[in-house]
């Protein structure tokens, strides 16, 4: 059972950066109940800490703001996705003769359960980095491409953490160089959505796909391109939990550029034109919100090369 706090004073860290869906196209279902998404994706600096170091035997610790509400969770003991990353990957390894000697991971949750941006599969993702540079080892791009997807549809893309364009149920992946950096603030009110729920109310599963992103790094032209897109499980989503309107509404009255739901919620997010200006949007909702999940961050960049 994982203890309440960290164990591991050194070790090799992995960030487990929060995955932001700027839109989410729904555009089929796969005879065996998946949904065809075309989504494009990017991640920001706020986000999980996985350390990893070696042990004497297999161990799990969890801390962070929400590092409690995943241990009182049925799935925190012992069965979330970090472990179950340990487990797949030590078993391709050891199929290959390789040596995966026991591991102390400690998680940092700092991002809410279960709200739309990934954070069990970032979680995921960071194992599969973190203990592959651990225990010195490789594997096949397509060999951890399958793991990562066993794990989750959302882990493929979170092990690239770069912005992105994902179809399919989340394994079709295409990279985006030029997106540029947004600063962003996202927040939560910290209700819990039933995404299975979220997709049984969608009105419509066979919507067109995604128009091509710019081609250059412009803030502006970005801003537009995605203003004529938008989130088909927001609709739905709202419906369950109305403070996700509440919430959009105050981060569109705060100055944000482009606000949106992000994943099947309830993480919400909102653009703005600069750090400083997602900072103050934060301060002015924390007064409104104290007890939501507010936090000012910046989006990584494509990268060229």
């Amino acid at each position: 059972m994982p203890s309440a706090g960290p164990v591991i004073s050194a070790g090799i860290v992995e960030k487990a950066p929060a995955k932001i869906n700027l839109a989410l196209h729904v555009t089929g279902r796969r005879d065996d109940g998946y949904h065809l998404l075309d989504s494009i994706v990017t991640f920001a600096e706020a986000g999980d800490l996985l350390t990893v170091a070696a042990a004497c035997e297999d161990s799990l610790a969890l801390s962070g703001r929400f590092g409690a509400t995943l241990a009182a969770d049925p799935k925190g003991t012992g069965d979330n996705l970090v472990t179950k990353a340990r487990d797949l990957l030590r078993e391709a390894l050891r199929a290959r003769g390789l040596q995966t000697p026991p591991v102390a991971i400690a998680l940092e949750k700092n991002l809410p359960i279960a709200s739309g941006i990934g954070g069990g599969s970032a979680d995921a993702a960071a194992t599969l980095r973190g203990l592959l540079r651990l225990w010195d080892a490789e594997l096949p791009a397509d060999e951890l491409a399958t793991i990562a997807l066993r794990l989750g549809a959302d882990v493929p893309m979170c092990l690239k953490s770069r912005p992105l364009r994902a179809g399919g149920v989340g394994e079709a992946i295409t990279p985006l160089p030029a997106m540029p950096s947004f600063a962003m603030v996202l927040a939560n009110p910290l209700k819990a959505v039933s995404t299975p729920e979220v997709f049984r109310r969608l009105d419509r599963r066979d919507n067109p796909p995604i128009s091509s992103p710019s081609q250059v790094a412009d803030r502006e032209a970005w801003i537009a391109w995605l203003s004529t897109l938008r989130n088909d499980l927001e609709a739905p989503a709202r419906a369950l939990i109305p403070e996700i309107g509440t919430l959009c509404d105050m981060l569109a009255e705060s100055g944000a550029d482009l606000v949106r739901m992000s994943g099947s919620g309830a993480t919400c997010f909102g653009l703005y034109g600069d750090y400083a200006a997602a900072e103050a949007a934060v301060r002015h909702l924390s007064q409104q919100r104290p007890h939501w999940y507010l936090a000012a961050t910046r989006t990584f960049a494509g990268e060229t090369s």
